[in-house]
């Protein structure tokens, strides 16, 4: 009989390709599935330089349904680690139809797959995305969810769609995971986070100012009820995120139904704080012009943790200057990414 494996879609991205390292280095037998819409396979043969393992990849879209028949009959699939999906808020707002159509049916293709080769393990990549905006923070898990864009929609529904799987269905076991801000990289800095256009997220952005691809970083804001008037998130290390993923499979052994956590640090970083802590590690001047607020940005944003400390024994260990150091390293070994 075949050996079991772990099913990772969307493998070659950012957060899933520091995850398949986890996996792999717990002894996992590794099977990654991608389209390359928003990824390189370079990826691939980075990982197996880092754990001297390879995985097993093919290039796949999760809404092929004969494609995705053939590899679960292939092979013998233990559980899922569910990553393929769009995740830019800006494409969304333009493009909602490709979010709704890869984000949701795609998933919808997956589980219904799943369902019939009887696999019922999952843990799903959601996002903090889905808290729209926060009313108080720390924000738990049991704050009001809404979705200001097509994105934090799709995982909305993606989430219900779980969820409502799991009450018709006793057998499921589902992990939802909702990420709070994931930056930095493996240490080795062969792997990291290679956005294709303007980045859209904070870490990847300074970076490329600190690397000289960028000008100068617009600061949105600089008048918010914070200490130093810039907007406050919570950024946590990658590879603390990949390790949540792997205490959540543990977890899904001895748990039924479907459970929901939280993955940050459980304090906020301004973004004063981050670019002067990139500033240190970089030995870089980071340029700041400021401009007016963005419509839709909160003041501040940081999760409670406390749920994932209880359920999964988890918590994160790394501290923003490991954060900048491992995402400089990245960003300085690969200034054009992959």
């Amino acid at each position: 009989m075949a050996e079991p494996a772990i099913l990772v879609t969307g493998a070659t991205g950012y957060i899933a390709s520091h995850t398949c390292v986890c996996l792999l280095e717990r002894g996992w037998k590794v099977i990654g599935i991608d389209n390359l819409s928003n990824s390189s396979l370079k990826v691939i043969d980075r990982i197996k330089q880092i754990t001297q393992r390879s995985i097993d990849f093919y290039r796949i879209d999760i809404r092929n349904q004969s494609a995705l028949t053939a590899l679960l009959e292939q092979h013998r699939v233990d559980a899922v680690i569910h990553f393929a999906g769009l995740k830019a808020v800006g494409e969304s707002v333009a493009k909602p139809l490709d979010y709704f159509d890869n984000n949701i049916s795609g998933t919808v293709t997956l589980l219904r797959l799943l369902q019939q080769h009887g696999i019922r393990k999952l843990v799903f990549s959601s996002s903090a995305t889905v808290y729209g905006e926060p009313a108080s923070v720390p924000v738990t898990e049991a704050a009001p969810t809404s979705a200001t864009n097509a994105y934090g929609l799709s995982k909305l529904i993606a989430e219900q769609m779980l969820q409502d799987l799991a009450q018709a269905d006793a057998s499921w076991r589902i992990a939802t995971l909702r990420y709070f801000n994931p930056v930095g990289a493996h240490e080795s800095g062969l792997i990291g986070e290679h956005p294709r256009d303007t980045p859209n997220n904070l870490m990847p952005y300074i970076a490329q100012v600190a690397i000289g691809r960028r000008p100068y970083l617009q600061l949105f804001g600089d008048d918010y009820p914070t200490e130093d008037g810039s907007g406050v998130r919570d950024y946590i290390h990658v590879m603390d995120l990949a390790r949540g993923h792997l205490a959540a499979l543990d977890r899904l052994s001895a748990y039924q139904g479907c459970f929901t956590v939280n993955l940050g640090t459980g304090h906020g970083v301004s973004v004063l704080e981050a670019v002067a802590a990139f500033e240190s590690v970089s030995g870089r001047i980071i340029p700041v012009r400021r401009t007016a607020r963005r419509a839709g940005d909160v003041a501040s944003c940081y999760a409670a943790v406390h749920r994932a400390n209880e359920l999964l024994g988890w918590h994160a260990e790394h501290n923003l200057e490991k954060m900048c150091a491992d995402h400089w390293r990245w960003q300085w070994s690969n200034p054009d990414g992959y």
